[in-house]
């Protein structure tokens, strides 16, 4: 595991808005609060997403787009990029790995967040098939692409990206976690970003108790103290 001390830039790779917020929010706010550098990169706009139907999906990305730069204001990041495919029809192509290594070559981040590449059979949420998708993508991105310079040339030949190494991988949604974040500190600002996707958060009336009930979960996972809060991921070193 990576010490704390030395996590000073973090990249997280989601495939919709709103995939951070749900899986892991509170621990961004504490990223940012204690200075690290943390910068979203989304696969979709999310246009495949929302609940009412006379909103058409381009409308639907505009606004998902927004509400995802809104929500990540809330826990302090405003470095926030798309890289623009379809919702719902995401597949771990070489052309997303290249996207997402090109990314990882420009943050040069200590720690790469995402998505879990693995079915949950506990909790089929997480398994969306974007989801999975990015996971693989990303943690081909990782590794060998970002760190190999022979790999997609024209990063380093036409852009000048020079080769980086990520030194460890946390997964969103995976049903084995090894790694827990106390976010008792950030958990309403958590709760404040998931109700700025507005499209996707705000029929729920009970939100904040949904959210709660999982990281209080979690908490008593992670061995917390009773009224503690905490998220939940699987690390994945890659040395």
């Amino acid at each position: 595991m990576l010490d704390s001390a030395d996590i000073g830039k973090v990249l997280v790779v989601t495939a919709h808005p709103d995939d951070i917020d749900f899986g892991g929010a509170g621990t961004i706010a504490a990223f940012v609060d204690r200075g690290v550098e943390v910068v979203y990169l989304l696969a979709t706009s999310g246009d495949a997403g929302g609940f009412d139907r006379t909103v058409g999906a381009e409308d639907m990305g505009e606004m998902r787009r927004a509400e995802q730069v809104a929500a990540a204001k809330q826990v302090g990041v405003t470095d926030v990029r798309n890289l623009g495919y379809p919702d719902g029809l995401l597949e771990p192509t070489l052309a997303l790995r290249r996207d997402i290594a090109r990314v990882i070559r420009q943050v040069r981040p200590d720690l790469v967040i995402t998505s879990t590449p693995e079915r949950n059979y506990a909790r089929i949420g997480p398994s969306h098939p974007d989801h999975r998708a990015v996971g693989s993508a990303a943690l081909d991105a990782v590794y060998p692409d970002a760190r190999n310079p022979y790999a997609f040339p024209e990063l380093l030949n036409e852009e000048g990206l020079e080769a980086w190494t990520v030194r460890e991988v946390w997964l969103i949604g995976s049903q084995t976690p090894n790694h827990y974040v106390d976010v008792t500190a950030t958990v309403d600002r958590k709760i404040a970003a998931l109700r700025a996707h507005e499209t996707q958060t705000g029929h729920m009336a009970d939100l904040e108790t949904m959210i709660k009930n999982f990281l209080a979960h979690y908490a008593t996972q992670a061995g917390l103290p009773e009224g503690s809060y905490a998220e939940a991921f699987q690390a994945v070193p890659t040395g």
